[in-house]
């Protein structure tokens, strides 16, 4: 039997006013004792997108099948769209759309049938005006009489994607929606995603390339060996955990660092022809304008000046790094 944590009433109602998923202590062993899950705690707001980082092995896929009901956890609670997973199955998985990772497709059906089979699944009246809607959205509309055994990859997930978004859910789930496409395809589904996110679908997405989490999140959540270790706004933890870099190109190449500069992260690059200075990406004042007037009291010239600041990418591998 699962343990289900008691909750308070009021509490369920501000949930259900302003988060599509609220999850509460969930945590799941398995028959052969791995711990996939500890405790985890988070709320996925309406209408955003929400990226789930994390390495192999994490608990992404777990988190994202114990929202989806299809792995019983075991303890914790998962409220939908104010149902809650285990006690209201049925009112929680039609509000929910799942791309899995794995291409499991309907082989030998057309695409149309396939997608349209789909919504009727959960119930839906037959609508074959949003069928058409979803397959053009989706570059398959072309394709709607074609068997899905007949198409590339790309081609099958977006099938995927089509029967995730048939019966029209509030709530998607992309687990590695772009694994093994071309780029084209990933621009595609990137431009989708945004679209139905401003329609105020919420999107939940596990994926690999953390451009992608970077092109397209609000928030970001980075999991690993079954812990929630962070969630952040993207953009308030790129200016917390990111670094900047100043790259001066020197006039004449440098055999040591200059002496006096002690209070400033500097490095000789290109056999000294390139000065580096790293700094907080959130600090107002970097003192850059000092740096480069110490350098000039020195008779150190430079030529040209670039600044690099780090990405969502190396944010996340710096976790990972300092994760025990």
């Amino acid at each position: 039997m699962t343990a289900l944590a008691s909750r308070n009433p009021m509490n369920d109602q501000v949930t259900t006013a302003t988060h599509a998923v609220s999850i509460r202590g969930i945590s799941k062993t398995y028959k052969n004792g791995f711990q996939a899950l500890k405790a985890v705690d988070l709320d996925i707001r309406r209408g955003e997108i929400f990226a789930l980082l994390g390495p192999n092995g994490a608990g992404k896929t777990t988190l994202i099948s114990i929202i989806c009901g299809i792995v019983q956890p075991s303890s914790g609670t998962v409220m939908a769209d104010g149902h809650d997973v285990l006690r209201d199955y049925r009112a929680t998985r039609s509000r929910i759309g799942l791309v899995p990772q794995e291409l499991s497709t309907d082989a030998f059906e057309t695409v149309w049938a396939a997608v349209r089979f789909s919504r009727g699944l959960f119930g839906r009246p037959r609508n074959d005006q949003h069928i058409e809607k979803v397959l053009r959205a989706l570059s398959l509309w072309e394709k709607k009489d074609a068997k899905i055994m007949t198409l590339s990859g790309g081609m099958k997930r977006r099938v995927l994607i089509a029967k995730a978004l048939a019966h029209e859910p509030s709530i998607l789930f992309l687990d590695e929606p772009t694994a093994g496409v071309d780029v084209e395809l990933r621009h595609d589904m990137w431009q989708m995603v945004r679209g139905l996110r401003d329609t105020g679908v919420t999107v939940i997405l596990t994926t690999h390339y953390i451009d992608e989490a970077e092109e397209m999140a609000d928030r970001v959540g980075v999991i690993t060996r079954g812990e929630l270790i962070l969630v952040e706004e993207k953009d308030v933890l790129m200016r917390k955990l990111g670094k900047k870099q100043l790259s001066i190109s020197l006039q004449s190449p440098l055999q040591a660092l200059p002496e006096g500069l002690d209070g400033y992260a500097l490095e000789l690059a290109d056999n000294g022809a390139t000065l580096t200075y790293t700094f907080d990406a959130q600090s107002e004042d970097t003192g850059i304008a000092a740096l480069l007037r110490k350098l000039g009291e020195r008779g150190v010239d430079f030529k040209d000046l670039h600044t690099l600041e780090s990405s969502l990418e190396d944010i996340f591998v710096n976790l990972m790094r300092s994760t025990p």
